[in-house]
């Protein structure tokens, strides 16, 4: 089940959720609003050489638009 971040856009609230598909509904849990918007967030994940506390992030595109394959960026 993947997390996404939101962000509110009646208050504000950032805040984030586990989604178990694509098709559910996500409400601020500040006030409650359905009118939340899905924020770009970076994706960490652990090597195999890293210590015990050290993670690594990927950055860059991944094609796409966007993504720095259609050149729009």
């Amino acid at each position: 089940m993947p997390i996404f971040e939101y962000r509110c856009r009646a208050c504000e609230h950032e805040f984030e959720r586990f989604v178990p598909t694509r098709d559910a509904g996500v409400a601020c849990p500040e006030c409650a609003s359905e009118k939340v918007m899905k924020r770009l967030s970076l994706f960490g994940a652990r090597t195999a050489g890293s210590s015990a506390g050290a993670t690594a992030t990927m950055t860059g595109g991944g094609g796409g638009c966007c993504g720095g394959g259609c050149g729009c960026n």
